[in-house]
């Protein structure tokens, strides 16, 4: 079983794991609590929802200086 979308491709979207993995739990909670889902994806798992998120540019990983 392939797992969409995979750890590789999302770390293009930040430029670490560990902002990766806060940023996703982050927007996990996010949509837990209720928040509007911004992708197609029918999934009902929020760590997967958040993900696809990210990995479709509808989140974006703010990189704090």
């Amino acid at each position: 079983m392939m797992v969409k979308p995979t750890t590789a491709e999302l770390l293009t979207k930040a430029d670490s794991k560990f902002r990766l993995v806060i940023a996703t739990a982050k927007r996990a909670r996010q949509i837990a609590q209720g928040d509007e889902k911004l992708t197609t994806v029918d999934e009902s798992a929020s760590v997967t929802i958040a993900a696809n998120e990210i990995a479709e540019d509808k989140v974006k990983i703010e990189i704090e200086e």
